[in-house]
């Protein structure tokens, strides 16, 4: 059996979606026939130049749409999207996202999240007595069993 060995395509650090990020995202799209709609699915993991996402409703019928994503103390984000990918099985669809228009600013935030979230596993790997940060940027999305909340308390 020989080993098929793939090239890192992303552009940027990605970062699972903790649970605390239960808010679903909506994808608003127009169809080929001119109709605007809207899905709505969970986000899975997220980076500053894409995103996966999971919907029980369906995928997106257009192949470039807008995204309003809201990141726990961050505004409203309104994004330019494509399909990248689909995977269907059964009724659930796992949607691969490339961003095609962010404003610089919201991908420099999502940016710093994804490196401070991989920070940090990379310190609990190493086994370091001290895992968590005060400057993390990801703190209102992460859920680790190492989080130290006196370090976010205002």
């Amino acid at each position: 059996m020989t080993k098929k060995t793939f090239s890192e395509k992303r552009k940027h650090r990605r970062m699972p979606v903790i649970s605390n990020l239960i808010e679903p995202v909506n994808l608003y799209y127009k169809t080929q026939d001119g109709k605007e709609t809207s899905l709505v699915a969970i986000l899975a993991d997220l980076s500053a130049s894409g995103m996966r996402m999971i919907s029980f409703l369906g995928a997106p019928l257009a192949d470039r749409f807008s995204i309003s994503l809201q990141l726990p103390g961050m505004e409203k984000m309104e994004i330019n999207a494509r399909t990248a990918w689909l995977k269907q099985k059964e009724n659930v669809f796992t949607i691969g996202i490339e961003f095609t228009d962010m404003k610089p600013e919201n991908a420099a935030v999502i940016s710093a999240m994804a490196d401070d979230f991989n920070d940090c596993d990379t310190r609990i790997l190493l086994r370091l007595p001290e895992v968590c940060v005060g400057t993390c940027k990801a703190c209102r999305i992460c859920n680790k069993i190492q989080k130290d909340e006196t370090l976010f308390e205002n």
